[in-house]
């Protein structure tokens, strides 16, 4: 359960809107143009949720905690010491990651996943990005979003606020009502409900 209260916000719903404002029903998901479509969730998720927690190095370094090289935005595929990325590409690279080994799984685990609310979806699809998607299909999130208990879902989300065992506040500042600076993932999802 969250440690703190959920509730919706100005701001979250304004990244909602900004995002929807934008997007387009096609073959009944909301898709956003990148050039290609993009589902909307994805798009949202990005720019609300992921970008402004995850931050940015456009030079490859060694994570020493996961013993891997990273760049960008903690992309690991195919990283290796001495690359370095544009703003532009690493933001390419991370809508492209997210939809393919994030949103698309999800929808797999989900069934009827890009019918449910946008902020839902952007909320799992940030959560799987962080803790793996995997640990989110066998969520209680998952399961309350498939039984279209939209706001269990939102919360149960924030239980994934430990790193080493410990809960940490940078996790449930994320999970949860974000900070001054940034939306909190239980925040957005709220803010998009009904």
């Amino acid at each position: 359960m969250p440690i703190n209260k959920i509730k919706s916000s100005n701001r979250a719903r304004n990244a909602i809107a900004a995002v929807m404002a934008v997007a387009t029903l096609v073959g009944g998901r909301y898709m956003v143009a990148k050039p290609e479509p993009i589902p909307a969730a994805v798009r949202l998720a990005v720019d609300a949720a992921i970008i402004p927690w995850e931050g940015l190095v456009l030079k490859s370094h060694w994570d020493r905690y996961a013993k891997i090289w990273d760049i960008c935005y903690g992309e690991t595929k195919g990283i290796r010491a001495g690359m370095t990325k544009t703003k532009a590409e690493c933001y390419d690279m991370l809508i492209v990651r997210v939809t393919n080994d994030y949103y698309v799984p999800l929808t797999k685990c989900i069934a009827g996943f890009h019918s449910k609310p946008i902020s839902l979806q952007a909320t799992l699809v940030s959560g799987a990005y962080n803790f793996g998607v995997g640990a989110a299909c066998k969520s209680s999130a998952a399961r309350f979003t498939r039984e279209g208990r939209y706001r269990e879902a939102c919360e149960a989300q924030t239980a994934f606020n430990r790193a080493g065992g410990q809960i940490v506040k940078g996790l449930v500042n994320r999970r949860e009502m974000g900070d001054a600076q940034r939306i909190g993932e239980a925040e957005l999802c709220v803010s998009g409900l009904r």
